[in-house]
C-alpha cells in the first residue's frame, strides 16, 4: 500500500516537470498553426526530426524538457514537431502530417537532422538551425531567428538582392556555413572576395574568412593565400598558409580520386599534385588522410606507419581514445609482428593516459596475448575485469578464459 501511495504522489510531480519544457502543438495542421501564430503575434518553431536520429532524441529527451528552454520557446513561439520519416508504429496524428512532411523536405530543403525551422508570424520562413546542442547555445541560435539582422533566410534574400554588398555577403556566408548550405556559402564567399581588395582580404580580420573560402584550388581565395603565404603566416602563425593550402589539395585533388579507386594509386596522385604545386608541402595534409585511407584499403603495415607519423606530428600528444582505436584496429585485423608490437606501444600509452580505463586495459591485454605474452595478458585482463561495469564483465571473462586455454581472442579469417 505504501508503494501505491508513493506512486500516486509521483504522477503529478512528473507531470509538473514535463510542463516546464517546450509545449508542442498536437492534433493540428499547418494552417491552424499559422493562424495561431498570427493571432498571438508569435514566431513558429518547427522541429523537423526522424525516429532514427540520435541528436534528435537527445534534444527531445534532454534539452526541450528543461525549464529555461520551455520558458524561452513558449513565450516567443508556437512550437511544432514534424516527424520526417514513417514507421509502422506511427500514431494517427503523425500520419496526418506525412504529406506535409514531404512538402517541408522539398520546399525548405531539409537535408540533415535535426533541422529546426523558424517562421515569422505571417508564416514565412526566416531562419534555420541544423544540428542540436546544449540549452544555452541552442537558445542563442533560436534568438538569432527573431532578429532580422541574423535571420538566415532573411540574410540570403538580402544577399541575392544586393550581392555586391560586402557586409551582407560576409554575414550570409558565415550564416550559410552554420546552416550547412554549401551552395549559398560558396556564392556568398565568392561575392565577398570578388568585391574586396587584396589589401582588405589579407587583413587579420578577413584572413580566417579567406581560409574557409579556399576549399577549391581554382578559387581566388586559394590563389591569394598561395601568392601571399608570408603575409598569411605573419597574421595567422607560422606554417598556417601551407596548412590551409595542403588541406585543400589533399581533400580536392587527392582524396576524391583515390578513395574509391582500384588498387593503391595514392603515391601516384600525390606525386602528380606535388609536381603541379611544388611550393606547397603536402606532408601535414596527408598525415591524417593516410590513417583513413590505409585502414579502408586494409593495408595494415602502411596503416601502422601512418599512425606513427600521426603520433610524431602531434609530438606524442594523441588522446588515449584515439590510441586505443588505432591499437584495436591492428589487433582485429593484422597478424604482422611489427604491427602488433607497434600497437602494443600505442595501447600501453592509452592505458597510462586514461588512468587504466578497463576498456583500454582489455585492448592491451588482448594485444599482449596476440604478441605471445600471455602470462602478462592474463594479469591485465583480470585487472580490467575488476574495474569494468557488470554489463561488460561476461565478454571480458570470455576473453580471459580463452587466454588461459591458450586460444586466440581474435578471429582468424580464412
Amino acid at each position: 500500500m505504501k508503494k501505491l501511495v508513493l506512486f500516486l504522489f509521483l504522477i503529478p510531480l512528473l507531470g509538473t516537470a514535463q510542463d516546464k519544457g517546450i509545449k508542442f502543438e498536437h492534433n493540428t495542421d499547418w494552417a491552424k498553426v499559422k493562424a495561431k501564430a498570427k493571432a498571438e503575434n508569435k514566431y513558429i518553431f518547427v522541429d523537423a526530426f526522424t525516429t532514427w536520429c540520435g541528436p534528435c532524441k537527445y534534444m527531445a529527451q534532454e534539452i526541450f524538457p528543461q525549464e529555461k528552454v520551455g520558458t524561452f520557446f513558449n513565450e516567443k513561439f508556437v512550437n511544432l514537431k514534424i516527424q520526417m520519416d514513417q514507421t509502422k508504429n506511427d500514431s494517427e496524428d503523425v500520419k496526418s502530417w506525412y504529406e506535409e512532411a514531404k512538402r517541408f523536405t522539398k520546399d525548405y530543403q531539409i537535408r540533415a537532422y535535426p533541422t529546426f525551422l523558424i517562421f515569422n508570424p505571417d508564416g514565412e520562413l526566416v531562419h534555420r538551425i541544423v544540428g542540436g546542442g546544449e540549452a544555452d547555445p541552442f537558445i542563442a541560435k533560436a534568438q538569432e531567428g527573431l532578429n532580422p539582422a541574423t535571420q538566415y533566410v532573411t540574410l540570403v534574400k538580402k544577399f541575392e538582392a544586393n550581392p555586391k554588398d560586402k557586409a551582407i555577403a560576409k554575414a550570409t556566408a558565415e550564416s550559410a556555413e552554420k546552416a550547412y548550405d554549401e551552395e549559398v556559402a560558396a556564392r556568398a564567399q565568392a561575392a565577398f572576395i570578388e568585391n574586396s581588395s587584396k589589401e582588405e582580404l589579407l587583413t587579420k580580420e578577413n584572413l580566417g574568412f579567406l581560409a574557409k573560402s579556399a576549399q577549391d584550388p581554382a578559387s581566388k581565395a586559394f590563389a591569394l593565400i598561395r601568392e601571399n603565404k608570408e603575409k598569411v603566416d605573419a597574421e595567422l602563425g607560422a606554417g598556417k598558409a601551407n596548412s590551409i593550402l595542403a588541406t585543400t589539395l589533399v581533400r580536392r585533388e587527392i582524396a576524391q580520386k583515390v578513395w574509391n579507386a582500384e588498387g593503391d594509386p595514392l603515391n601516384k596522385e600525390v606525386e602528380a599534385v606535388q609536381k603541379a604545386y611544388p611550393d606547397i608541402d603536402l606532408t601535414e595534409g596527408l598525415t591524417s588522410f593516410k590513417l583513413q585511407y590505409y585502414l579502408k584499403k586494409k593495408n595494415y603495415p602502411a596503416f601502422k606507419e601512418a599512425v606513427q607519423a600521426y603520433i610524431a606530428k602531434n609530438d606524442g600528444k594523441v588522446s588515449p581514445r584515439e590510441l586505443n582505436s588505432f591499437a584495436w584496429s591492428i589487433f582485429e585485423n593484422c597478424d604482422d609482428a611489427a604491427c602488433v608490437e607497434a600497437a602494443l606501444a600505442w595501447s600501453k600509452q592509452s592505458v597510462e593516459g586514461s588512468n587504466e580505463d578497463p576498456m583500454m586495459m582489455d585492448t592491451y591485454a588482448n594485444l599482449l596475448h596476440k604478441a605471445g605474452k600471455t602470462k602478462e595478458a592474463i594479469v591485465w585482463q583480470e585487472k580490467a575485469i575488476a574495474k569494468v561495469d557488470d554489463d561488460a564483465k561476461a565478454e571480458f571473462q570470455k576473453n580471459l578464459d580463452k587466454m588461459k586455454k591458450g586460444e586466440p581472442t581474435w578471429i582468424n579469417e580464412g
